[in-house]
């Protein structure tokens, strides 16, 4: 007995059924105000970075300050450095163009080397040089001075009487501001500084110095 063979089935008319047809798809809808609404973005913050990175490129010449400056002391051309610094860095800098109004001001507070030089640093009148005050010049010979005394230290100023000299041992000045040291030996603590004093102090510490009998002590906690 034969087996019954089963009809193909036709290929095309099993496309062209029911299950085969695809459902229509609407149209995509266009949006042109956003796509330019991206395009702006895009254009606006490539412009902020760009901004960005050229300001963070500016640079202002600054002041600042290349060795101590005590308070009531005068700037000297010698303190005074240009630097470059950002020029939106936030600091109350004084530019470089100004640095001859500094050279005529004296420092309000002790100023340590690399200190960037802000207004408030320097005025226009000394608290130190001023009435009543006087400068005296000293001639210290080794041991009179100890090492590393610098412009804008503060020192005492003491009397040291010879081995044949009478009285005893006291302080003349307690606390005086170092204007200048010069002539200082490589070798021994000694040479020439001038100190500022009140005025009712300086006959008798130039009278004393004259006679090499004049030593200092720095005060480093006075400074």
């Amino acid at each position: 007995m034969r087996t019954s063979e089963k009809p193909a089935v036709n290929a095309a008319a099993g496309l062209s059924g029911p299950a085969s047809r695809k459902l229509p798809v609407p149209p995509r809808e266009r949006k042109p105000a956003l796509a330019a609404l991206a395009v702006l973005l895009i254009l606006g913050g490539a412009l902020a970075t760009t901004l960005l990175v050229l300001r963070s490129g500016d640079r202002v010449s600054a002041i600042r300050v290349t060795q101590q400056v005590g308070a009531g002391q005068k700037f000297t051309a010698q303190m005074l450095e240009e630097v470059q610094i950002a020029a939106d860095s936030g600091v109350d800098y004084v530019s470089w163009s100004e640095r001859g109004k500094v050279e005529n001001s004296f420092a309000t507070v002790t100023i340590l080397p690399g200190t960037l030089f802000t207004s408030r640093m320097g005025v226009k009148q000394s608290s130190e040089l001023g009435p009543g005050k006087a400068t005296v010049g000293l001639a210290l010979k080794p041991g009179q001075m100890p090492a590393g005394v610098e412009a804008g230290d503060r020192v005492q100023v003491i009397y040291v009487p010879s081995r044949s000299g009478q009285g005893q041992t006291k302080v003349l000045a307690e606390s005086a501001l170092v204007f200048s040291v010069g002539d200082k030996s490589r070798t021994t603590n000694s040479g020439q500084i001038t100190v500022i004093v009140d005025s009712s102090a300086s006959p008798e510490i130039v009278a004393f110095a004259s006679s090499g009998e004049i030593a200092v002590a720095e005060l480093p906690g006075a400074r």
